[in-house]
């Protein structure tokens, strides 16, 4: 396992929301560097280190709201998955969206986990914490130089 922190893309709109991701993370003992988009193209061209955002470093992760502005949730994962370069990034549905048609459309496009949002806040740090440990201490996830074009 790497000492090093995990890079988590945490593309959220919700101030309240970003601030309890964050609060959780770090109360879970974890660290992590977040970068957080406002908004589903801002996390697009993160992503794809489009201006301003070219030094923007690969996440290991990404926690995707649905409900974004500009470009939603699942049109972000749609986009995400289809690069070949950025498909081996897990992206977990972090959500209050409950319905059937989100969560399989979801899996359907590669979402590594769908997640609803629990409403009381302790429950949501839990879930925080327990997510961000798992990926960033027992899952395995490629490195950023991979490339599954390559070979």
């Amino acid at each position: 396992m790497s000492d090093r922190p995990i890079h988590i893309l945490l593309a959220e709109d919700d101030d309240n929301d970003v601030r309890i991701t964050r609060r959780a993370i770090k109360k879970g003992g974890l660290a992590a560097k977040i970068q957080v988009a406002r908004d589903g193209q801002e996390a697009v061209d993160r992503l794809f280190r489009r201006p301003p955002y070219a030094d923007a470093e690969r996440p290991d992760l990404v926690l995707l709201d649905i409900n974004l502005p500009k470009l939603n949730g699942i049109e972000v994962l749609r986009t995400v998955k289809r690069d070949p370069v950025l498909q081996s990034i897990p992206v977990l549905m972090l959500t209050t969206s409950a319905r059937q048609d989100d969560i399989g459309t979801a899996y359907a496009l590669g979402a590594n986990t769908y997640i609803c949002k629990p409403i009381r806040f302790a429950r949501f740090v839990d879930v925080i914490r327990d997510v961000a440990w798992y990926w960033s201490r027992v899952a395995r996830v490629p490195a950023a130089e991979f490339d599954a074009t390559a070979g």
